[in-house]
Formats: C-alpha cells, sequence, structure tokens
C-alpha cells in the first residue's frame, strides 16, 4: 500500500482518465495528514478526525484507514511534497468534490479546536493547487465551522 502513496511523485502527475480508487485515497490521505502535521502535532483529535473522513469519503475499513494514514504519515515526513497529491486531486476530482477535499481540510484543521496560520496557509496554498478560488475556500470553511459547531475564529 505505501508504493500507492509513493508511486504518486513518479506517475502520478503523468497519467490521465478516469480516477483510479486507490490513487484518489492515497492523496486525499496524505494531504489531510500533512494537514494534521503543519502545527508540529498530529494528536488523537486529528488522527480521529481523518480516519471518520477517510472511511465516510471512501468507504474504507478500520484495517485500511489505519495503514493508509500510517503510510501517508511516513511519505509526509520523507518528502513534504504537495504538487504529486494535489496533481491527483486537480486532474480527477470535478470542482465539486474539490471543494469537498478543502472542506475535509478543514475538518482536520479544526480537529484539535484551533486553527493556527501555518495550517490555514496550507489549505490556501492547497485550494491554489487544486482549483478552489477564495470564496470557495471561504464557503467551505463557514459550513465546518457551522457542522462542527465551532465559534469563528
Amino acid at each position: 500500500m505505501l508504493n500507492r502513496i509513493k508511486a504518486l511523485f513518479v506517475e502520478g502527475a503523468a497519467k490521465t482518465g478516469p480516477p483510479e480508487k486507490d490513487e484518489l485515497q492515497a492523496a486525499a490521505a496524505a494531504l489531510l495528514v500533512e494537514a494534521a502535521c503543519m502545527d508540529g502535532h498530529f494528536d488523537d483529535d486529528e488522527r480521529a478526525s481523518i480516519t471518520a473522513l477517510m472511511k465516510t469519503h471512501f468507504d474504507l475499513n478500520d484495517e485500511e484507514t489505519a495503514t493508509l494514514i500510517e503510510e501517508a504519515e511516513i511519505v509526509i515526513q520523507e518528502s513534504g511534497q504537495l504538487y504529486a497529491f494535489t496533481r491527483v486531486i486537480k486532474d480527477r476530482y470535478d470542482a465539486d468534490r474539490r471543494i469537498e477535499m478543502i472542506e475535509m481540510l478543514w475538518e482536520v484543521a479544526y480537529a484539535d479546536g484551533n486553527v493556527d496560520h501555518f495550517e490555514a496557509n496550507l489549505i490556501s496554498r492547497i485550494a491554489g493547487l487544486i482549483y478552489v478560488n477564495d470564496r470557495g475556500r471561504g464557503d467551505a470553511k463557514k459550513r465546518v465551522i457551522a457542522r462542527l459547531g465551532i465559534g469563528v475564529s
């Protein structure tokens, strides 16, 4: 499974055509883990948020989800590159699904109750790379805040 995440660096950007489920899962997991690690702490709340998001959005079981998150952690620690992962999302998701990805990132950022400027900056960068404009990013954030029932920050 780790190979499918690492393979995105080599072949993910060159591939076109219909989305492959594994590639989308790997790219999403890597971006979500990167968002969780941005503040220097990948805590249990963030891990639980990513687990729930991956299970819900990709219909994964507990074992598949845990393995994918662990592998995404390794790849993010080794690389830190976003381009290959964002390219898969940009090329294979329609506009609504890309905005959904931004919502997932906001959910992870808010999982520990605090969004710091590093997390917000990362989400802004990812939004630009997957062609989600500022309004789409802002609306996604508002929906997450409302869904999670947290105060405006």
